[in-house]
């Protein structure tokens, strides 16, 4: 009997492994890569450089403050929100529950385009705040409430989910051994929360710190007083300057995948818990 030879089989999986590498490869991973090459090109002092700049350091810093204060409060404002939808029954709740969800689907220069109508010069509510000397348009006001806006959903959808499969009999006990409702929710439901919290926090941040559609519309791009970083990038696009927008991109580029490194190496612990 002659022995035939084996076929060399090919590792299950390599095709359609290969098929994804192959659509993000131009899709997702050049690009960013791109960033990092163009970046490297003027070498570590150019880099360093480019970042010391007064109004690049500033767009930085802005940015950070305002993905900070924009994860603080939506985080609060998110939170109550979906307790009160899970919690409580009440007519309009289905409809309140499309609205507030509303900013995931609405373009963002939309978002940027109904603040200015009601709260600029000739705003709704704006054209009387203007002769009282009160205009949170074209001013760091005016970008919080549009980063407040734009990234509200992703804490409600971190958060709502963990109350609606939340066993209402725990606040029940607690009700029932003389809590009253701030302190079951403080010392029952807020501790179940904490990983809801940490991944709409950390999902917050990360849109605010790269939102450009609305804030380009409230703030003006005024340097030194309501520039993002990622209006800064656009801005030094534009005057042709592509060392300094490269490298606050690159530094933009970095935090992301560091946040969402965080938040993935979070939600492998808690499966395993």
């Amino acid at each position: 009997m002659i022995a035939t030879p084996k076929r060399s089989r090919i590792p299950r999986g390599l095709f359609p492994v290969g098929i994804l590498l192959a659509v993000m490869l131009p899709l997702l991973l050049m690009p960013l890569a791109a960033i990092f090459v163009f970046a490297a090109r003027s070498g570590l002092p150019g880099f360093v450089a480019a970042l010391s700049s007064p109004d690049a350091q500033f767009a930085l810093r802005f940015s950070l403050l305002i993905a900070f204060l924009t994860a603080f409060i939506n985080g609060i404002l998110g939170t109550y929100t979906a307790y009160v939808l899970s919690k409580y029954r009440f007519p309009g709740r289905d409809a309140l529950n499309v609205v507030v969800n509303l900013p995931v689907a609405i373009p963002t220069v939309v978002v940027g385009t109904s603040l200015l109508l009601l709260w600029g010069p000739i705003g709704i509510l704006g054209q009387f705040l203007v002769p009282l000397g009160v205009s949170p348009m074209f001013m760091p006001a005016g970008v919080l409430l549009a980063h407040l806006f734009v990234t509200f959903p992703y804490m409600l959808g971190s958060v709502k989910p963990v109350l609606d499969e939340l066993e209402v009999t725990y606040e029940e006990a607690a009700y029932t051994i003389g809590a009253n409702q701030l302190q079951a929710f403080r010392f029952v439901v807020l501790p179940a929360l904490r990983g809801g919290l940490f991944s709409g926090a950390l999902l917050t941040f990360a849109h605010s710190l790269g939102e450009f559609g609305a804030t380009v519309l409230v703030s003006g791009n005024l340097s030194f007083r309501t520039q993002t970083a990622p209006l800064y990038i656009f801005a030094q696009f534009e005057a042709g300057n592509i060392e300094a927008a490269n490298a606050v991109a690159a530094v933009l580029a970095m935090l992301s995948f560091v946040l969402f490194f965080a938040l993935m190496q979070f939600n492998k612990s808690s499966a395993r818990a």
